[in-house]
C-alpha cells in the first residue's frame, strides 16, 4: 500500500482536548473505590491511579427491549519482568446487569487503532450503550452530548474497551519506565496488552466465556496479533476476531499490486460524487464496483507490471479505462504513469470545484489555500470527528461515569516512533484460525475509506486463507460510508447488527467440541 495505515494521524497525535459539555447522565451508584484524585499541591505532580476503579448503573433500550447495565472505569496495572508496576491501563467496561451466570456470556476486548489512538471512537460511535450526537451522516452537531445507543451489542455480549499506554488516560507509572522498549511496537503492544487482558479476565472472572476481539483500523493488526500472543503464552482461545477498517495486518504488497489494490476504492469515491461516466452513474455503487474489481485484477495489475515495457496502445486502453472507473482524466492518468496515488487522487478529483476529499471517508469535502498541488492541505473528516468526539468522551467518562481526574485525555497521545519491524499479524492470525476449529473471522470496510481502503481487506482475506481451507469461517461486509462506518446511521444499525449475526454464528452449541 502507498501509505501507512495508521488510520488515525499521527500528525494529530497531540490535538487538543475540547471542553466537556453537560448531557443527561444515567443513574450512578457510589463508587466501589474512591475515583482517582489529582493532588494539585505543588508538592506533588499530576499523575495516574494506576490501580482503581468507579462503577455507575445504567439502563438502554436495544431493539426494544430495556438492557440495565453496570458501568466499571478505572486503570489495572501492567508489570514490568520484576513485578513492579510499569504502567496503568485505561479501561471502561459495560456488563449486562440482570445476567447471572456468564459461563456462556460472551465478553467482547476492544481496541482502537492510531496506533497513539484511544478506544473512544467504537465506544461512542459504535458498540457501546452510549454515543456522540451527530447528523445521520456523522457530522458534528451543537450542543454537543450524548444519548442512548438503541444498536449497540450490549444486549447480547459485554464489552471492555482498552486504553493502550498514553492514550486515553493510560499511563507509564513513572519517567523511569522505558516505554519505547515496553509499549510503542508491534510486537510489544500484542505482549503486554495481551498480559493485560489476562490480569482483566481473572479480576472480573471471565475465563469460562466466549471471547472476542474487535479491532479498528491500527487497531486490526493489534488484535489478529493478539489473537496468536493469547492463544500461544496465554492459553486462552477465542470465539471471534473482528477486524474494523484493517490494516495491511503485515503482509507485502509493494509494486504493482500496492499500486492497482486502491483503483475500487477510487470507482467507489468518484461514484459517490457523480463523477464517473453517465453509463456507471446510474449503476447502483454494488453494480459497479464488481466490474472494477475485475478490471483490477486481470487488466489493471499485469498492466502495471508491465511497467515501461507496455506498449503505448496498451497504455492508452489502460488509461482509459482507469479514466472511467476512477473519474479523472485520461491526462492525469498518463501523467501519473497509469499508477494514481491517493494523496492525488484526494485533491485530484473535486479539483475543478474547488475542493478536495476527505482520507479516511472520501465523503467528507476540504478547501485548500490552493487548488494547485498534489495533496490535500488536511484531512477534512478527521478534523470533524475530533470536532463532535472530544467532548462527548470527555464529558462521558468525567461527568455521566464519575471519574475524576484533572489528566487530560489523549486523543491522539505521544507513541511515536513506532516499531513496526517483523510484522506477522496476518500470518499471526491465520495461524491461530487454523490451530483453534472456534475462531471466527469477520471484517467490515466502508466503500470510501481510502486509508484503510476495503478492496485491501478483501485481499487481506485471500492472503490469509491461501490455501482456501479456512474461509468457512471468514466473512466480509461493506457499507456506503468510510473509515466510520458507523457514524452514518443507516450502516451503526446495519454493522450492529452484523456482529450480533457473527456472535451468534460464532459461539458454538453447548457441547460442540472444537475439532475439525
Amino acid at each position: 500500500m502507498k501509505h501507512v495505515f495508521l488510520g488515525l494521524l499521527a500528525a494529530l497525535q497531540l490535538a487538543t482536548v475540547a471542553h466537556a459539555q453537560n448531557s443527561q447522565r444515567p443513574a450512578a451508584t457510589p463508587t466501589e473505590k474512591p475515583a482517582p484524585k489529582d493532588d494539585k499541591s505543588s508538592t506533588q505532580s499530576l499523575s495516574l491511579n494506576l490501580d482503581s476503579q468507579v462503577v455507575t448503573k445504567g439502563e438502554v433500550t436495544i431493539k426494544g427491549h430495556k438492557v440495565p447495565y453496570k458501568a466499571t472505569v478505572g486503570t489495572i496495572p501492567v508489570w514490568d519482568e520484576e513485578g513492579k508496576p510499569a504502567a496503568g491501563v485505561f479501561f471502561t467496561y459495560f456488563e449486562r446487569s440482570d445476567v447471572t451466570d456468564r459461563s456462556s456470556r460472551p465478553l467482547m476486548i476492544s481496541f482502537n487503532g492510531g496506533p497513539g489512538t484511544a478506544s473512544v471512537w467504537m465506544m461512542i460511535g459504535y458498540t457501546g450503550p452510549r454515543i456522540l450526537k451527530v447528523d445521520d451522516e456523522g457530522y458534528p452537531v451543537q450542543p454537543y452530548g450524548m444519548k442512548d445507543n438503541p444498536n449497540s451489542i450490549l444486549d447480547v455480549a459485554d464489552i471492555v474497551y482498552v486504553d493502550p499506554v498514553n492514550t486515553g488516560f493510560s499511563r507509564p507509572a513513572n519517567k523511569d519506565v522505558p516505554a519505547a522498549k515496553m509499549f510503542f511496537g508491534v510486537n510489544a503492544d500484542v505482549k503486554y496488552l495481551a498480559d493485560w487482558i489476562n490480569t482483566f479476565v481473572s479480576r472480573y472472572n471471565r475465563w469460562a466465556s466466549p471471547k472476542y476481539l474487535i479491532g479498528e483500523s491500527y487497531g486490526t493488526t493489534r488484535v489478529s496479533g493478539l489473537a496468536l500472543e493469547l492463544q500461544s503464552r496465554h492459553w486462552m482461545y477465542l470465539n471471534g476476531v473482528i477486524l474494523v477498517s484493517p490494516t495491511d495486518l503485515g503482509i507485502k504488497r509493494e509494486g504493482p499490486t500496492e499500486g492497482a489494490l486502491t483503483l475500487p476504492y477510487m470507482a467507489a469515491t468518484a461514484w459517490y460524487h457523480k463523477a464517473l461516466a453517465a453509463d456507471l452513474q446510474k449503476k447502483d455503487l454494488t453494480e459497479v464496483l464488481p466490474e472494477v474489481e475485475s478490471f483490477t485484477i486481470n487488466e489493471y495489475l499485469p498492466a502495471l507490471a508491465m511497467g515501461g515495457s507496455i506498449s503505448e496502445q496498451k497504455k492508452k486502453e489502460i488509461a482509459t479505462k482507469v479514466a472511467r472507473y476512477s473519474g479523472l482524466s485520461e491526462k492525469a492518468v498518463l501523467q501519473q504513469n497509469l499508477d494514481i496515488p491517493t494523496n492525488y487522487f484526494w485533491k485530484e478529483l473535486l479539483r475543478d470545484k474547488g475542493y478536495t476529499v476527505g482520507r479516511l471517508d472520501s465523503r467528507y469535502l476540504g478547501i485548500d489555500v490552493k487548488d494547485a498541488g498534489t495533496s490535500p492541505d488536511y484531512n477534512a473528516e478527521l478534523t470533524s470527528w475530533l470536532h463532535s468526539f472530544t467532548p462527548a468522551i470527555n464529558q462521558y467518562l468525567r461527568e455521566e461515569l464519575n471519574y475524576k481526574t484533572d489528566l487530560k485525555y489523549y486523543m491522539f497521545g505521544p507513541t511515536f516512533p513506532w516499531d513496526r519491524t517483523n510484522d506477522h499479524t496476518g500470518e499471526n492470525l491465520r495461524a491461530a484460525m487454523a490451530q483453534n476449529p472456534y475462531l471466527h473471522l469477520l471484517v467490515q470496510s466502508g466503500y470510501y475509506d481510502g486509508a484503510c481502503d476495503y478492496f485491501n481487506a478483501k485481499y487481506n482475506m485471500w492472503q490469509i486463507n491461501a490455501n482456501g481451507k479456512l474461509k468457512d469461517r471468514m466473512s466480509w461486509e461493506g457499507y456506503r460510508s468510510g473509515h466510520m462506518m458507523y457514524l452514518r446511521k443507516e450502516d451503526l444499525a446495519t454493522s450492529n447488527e452484523h456482529l450480533r449475526e457473527f456472535i451468534k454464528k460464532s459461539t458454538p452449541k453447548a457441547g460442540q467440541p472444537a475439532k475439525y
